[in-house]
């Protein structure tokens, strides 16, 4: 029988978890939840929203593009487990992909209902099932955001500066705006490139230096900071060899290319109701991927606000099926995940209860 690998660990957790915290995530959750239920409706109530035509839209999908939209979702989670299969080379250079993969389908299924604190549970899983230590899982969480991080700044950068080019209707000064937007963000993606190559080079040089700069802090912070800073150090150290950086490159182009297949088959299912070609998929993706930012316990993120106000503004579309596409992106992007996530749980053995208090033992 499995063993409950989630819940003898995380109890001295559970009894030292301040209730402030739980409420301060629920109190978030539900303002964050009613001011996208407001946004939504006052972009609905100004344009005469017909429910009618709103569920016709849904009702009259290609299922036949969901169901590739679901294999396109499930493959870009085999791609981030490919990818962190290579960040923790450096602690376990032979890791089994099954256990990672297993537990990114269950982490993102926590993302999903309890939100973003839900990230925690991907390294702590893979720590457990991996006997490895938790720093090293956490290092290589924190560098895989940054990878992530750089590839949504580049889509949204090629999305602002592209907008001007797409069937997007915007007025001069608007597309100005756009376009500057878009080289901003590429600029601060060089920044951040180039921090991520200095660690790779001289990561204890920069750690240093990030420390003595940090070096004012109250000494409560600075010791998280100097925990977080290691803690990526220890992250660069799998990608010092050009075969592995290539490879985790690599892989995070291969998980963005299905994020992208899978917008365009949610699309596609709308049929002659969204008539969007491949640049118009990527200036949508470009917005959702900010969007995604804000994660919404048992809602998901800020995709459902972002789609239907891209839509409807930039490419005019019709707001009942603006916010069925809305809908349907939700869908894919969140909730298909879950009883995937839930079976694997059951399987592994992990109590579902338990995996709020691993954000206590996890957080750097």
């Amino acid at each position: 029988m499995p063993t409950d690998i989630a819940s003898a660990p995380v109890k001295a957790a559970e009894r030292n978890s301040p209730i402030r915290h739980k409420w301060k995530w629920l109190a978030l959750g539900a303002a964050l939840l009613a001011a996208g239920f407001w946004l939504l409706r006052v972009r609905l109530a100004g344009s005469n929203f017909d429910w009618r035509v709103f569920r016709a839209t849904l009702f009259h999908l290609h299922w036949g593009w969901l169901v590739a939209s679901t294999a396109a979702v499930m493959a870009s989670y085999f791609f981030r487990a490919l990818r962190w299969s290579v960040l923790m080379r450096p602690v376990r250079p032979r890791p089994n992909l099954w256990n990672i993969f297993a537990a990114t389908v269950i982490g993102f299924t926590a993302i999903t209902l309890l939100g973003r604190p839900g990230e925690f549970v991907r390294p702590y899983l893979i720590s457990v099932r991996e006997k490895v230590s938790l720093s090293s899982q956490t290092a290589a969480w924190l560098l895989e955001r940054i990878y992530d991080m750089l590839t949504v700044l580049a889509i949204f950068g090629f999305a602002l500066g592209s907008v001007r080019r797409s069937d997007a209707r915007l007025g001069p000064a608007l597309s100005w705006v756009f376009a500057t937007g878009g080289w901003f963000a590429a600029i601060f993606s060089v920044l951040t490139l180039g921090l991520l190559l200095a660690f790779r080079h001289f990561s204890e040089a920069m750690r240093k230096r990030l420390l003595d700069a940090l070096s004012a802090l109250p000494q409560r912070h600075f010791e998280r900071a100097e925990r977080l800073v290691t803690a990526f150090a220890q992250g660069v150290e799998s990608t010092k060899s050009n075969r592995a950086s290539i490879m985790v490159v690599a892989y995070t182009v291969l998980e963005w290319t299905t994020i992208a297949i899978t917008t365009w088959c949610v699309v596609n299912s709308f049929g002659t109701a969204l008539h969007f070609g491949w640049l118009d998929v990527l200036i949508f993706l470009g917005f959702l991927a900010f969007g995604g930012v804000v994660q919404i316990p048992g809602i998901g993120g800020g995709v459902q606000v972002v789609a239907v106000v891209v839509l409807t503004e930039l490419f005019r579309v019709p707001s009942e099926v603006a916010a069925g596409a809305a809908v349907a992106l939700w869908f894919i992007s969140f909730v298909v995940v879950v009883p995937f996530g839930l079976l694997l749980a059951v399987r592994e053995g992990v109590r579902w209860g338990s995996l709020r208090a691993i954000e206590h033992q996890v957080s750097p």
